[in-house]
């Protein structure tokens, strides 16, 4: 049974910041010598990122940008705001742009809030009850009927974990439509001090919010995405690499536990698992039309690139979307898929993300 795609969409915050402004910002949190700053600005480099955009960030007048929410680093609050604090802000911006791509998502689609049967929402960048669910029932105007599921915390594959469940609604009843909307706030996240795996992730992670409205056969009318559907999925442990990846919550906020081995272990293991994957819906990989990889970093990219044999400009999008936006953890694959779900995209598209486990995600699209 396959989820049929009537509309997806995404949403940025009101502001950016340039890569090589968020570097210069970063040396204000690590207390950085001038080796130190040299060294930051080189990952900051490396990321291949131009801009990210921040629901933190402030209208900037006359200069670059502007953000008050984190002071620079001094011995009266070494970590930065608490938790608490982090997760208040949370609480007032992901609503807003969660319903900004969930509406531009209906627009897109031939149905409306009426239609909406279940709404699923994904996010690992915070927590507040009633949700980011409610917020956006409440700010679409959704039926106070509609069943709500949430995915939560469960990082960047979390979109992935959020379609399976809403291709399950699907299969039970034909009839169904689905909003999944994914809403990430990871700049909420920026760590104090010069860690290198912490560095690392303030380098590459930035907020945005995607969606995307999905139905049962009973109700595939064809949207502007050019008649794509969910097909099949598949998800994989990988070996001896449990403490590679972690997200765990402190004081001040969420901390990235991030290991150089990443790209490696990936690299070393997605060809089995990909392969596996495509024989079982009769495929192989030299077969798929296009590959929409979740850019966790362009290391990581070039791993599955290489892995996987593909042509150079087969991750072109992924790469893209990391340059313009970031890694928005869960809702980044989403902003990859709705640069190439359309009428030229050649099909079938395999989607792929990780996250802590390690864990690989894997899907299959297919336009009909």
């Amino acid at each position: 049974m396959s989820l049929t795609i009537l509309g997806i969409a995404s949403s940025s915050p009101a502001h950016r910041i340039a890569q090589s402004d968020a570097a210069d910002l970063a040396t204000t949190f690590a207390n950085a010598t001038p080796g130190h700053e040299r060294a930051l600005a080189a990952i900051y480099r490396q990321t291949r990122i131009r801009s990210r955009g921040s629901v933190l960030l402030e209208a900037p007048g006359q200069a670059a940008f502007a953000q008050t929410f984190f002071p620079p680093a001094d011995a009266t609050r070494p970590g930065g705001p608490t938790t608490a604090e982090r997760m208040a802000r949370y609480e007032a911006e992901a609503g807003p742009l969660a319903i900004d791509a969930a509406s531009e998502a209906l627009a897109r689609s031939p149905v409306g809030t009426a239609d909406i049967t279940h709404l699923v929402t994904c996010s690992c960048t915070g927590f507040s009850n009633p949700g980011v669910d409610i917020q956006i029932m409440r700010g679409l105007g959704l039926s106070p009927t509609v069943a709500r599921t949430h995915v939560g915390f469960m990082g960047c594959h979390g979109g992935f974990n959020a379609l399976r469940v809403a291709e399950a609604f699907a299969a039970s009843d034909p009839a169904t439509v689905v909003l999944v909307t994914c809403v990430e706030l990871c700049s909420l996240h920026f760590q104090y001090g010069s860690r290198s795996d912490l560095v690392v992730a303030n380098s590459i992670f930035a907020d945005g919010a995607a969606a995307l409205v999905g139905a049962g056969p009973g109700r595939a009318h064809v949207g502007r995405d050019g008649g794509w559907s969910l097909e099949r999925q598949w998800s994989a442990l990988l070996p001896d690499s449990l403490h590679d990846m972690g997200w765990s919550i402190g004081d001040h906020g969420f901390e990235m536990g991030l290991s150089a081995r990443v790209p490696a272990v990936i690299g070393d293991h997605v060809r089995t698992i990909v392969d596996g994957a495509l024989a079982s819906a009769g495929l192989t990989a030299a077969e798929v039309g296009s590959w929409a990889v979740h850019p966790g970093g362009p290391r990581v990219l070039a791993a599955v690139q290489d892995a996987l044999d593909l042509p150079a400009t087969a991750c072109d999008a992924s790469r893209g979307v990391l340059a313009d936006h970031g890694n928005m953890s869960s809702a980044t694959i989403f902003f990859i898929l709705e640069r190439m779900l359309d009428h030229t995209t050649p099909s079938p598209c395999v989607a792929l993300a990780f996250g802590p486990g390690l864990t690989v995600e894997m899907a299959l699209f297919t336009r009909r």
